[in-house]
């Protein structure tokens, strides 16, 4: 199951990475299409729209990377943390959907469970 738990990791980055591209990219045309227009009333809205839509995007994206980055670490908050962006991921069809389905399964089995517990020495 550690390898399932490494490949989870890889993918959460993957996603909350994926996700701060995009909310750059959707910062550079929102903005850059008010920019073109050349007024400024135009460029103050889209200024603002697309600086809160990237701010949104971005914000959700980077529990995402704190939670794979936790789950290569085998912090223990970092699977709690990684199934409530599962949940979350489920609705992103069909992506999020797959990844989703596969981390909160992965996250969830017995083994899984033992290698995020707590230490026991004897």
């Amino acid at each position: 199951m550690a390898k399932h738990v490494t490949f989870v990791a890889a993918l959460q980055i993957g996603l909350g990475v994926l996700g701060v591209l995009v909310g750059i990219i959707v910062w550079v045309v929102v903005v850059g299409a008010g920019l073109i227009s050349g007024d400024e009333e135009a460029i103050a809205i889209t200024t603002l729209i697309g600086s809160i839509i990237a701010l949104f995007v971005i914000l959700l994206s980077i529990p995402s990377i704190l939670g794979g980055i936790g789950l290569l670490k085998r912090w223990s908050w970092a699977r709690i943390l990684v199934l409530v962006v599962s949940v979350v991921d489920l609705v992103h069809i069909p992506i999020g959907t797959a990844v989703g389905i596969y981390s909160i399964w992965v996250l969830l089995q017995e083994e899984t469970k033992q290698l995020f517990g707590p230490v026991t020495t004897a």
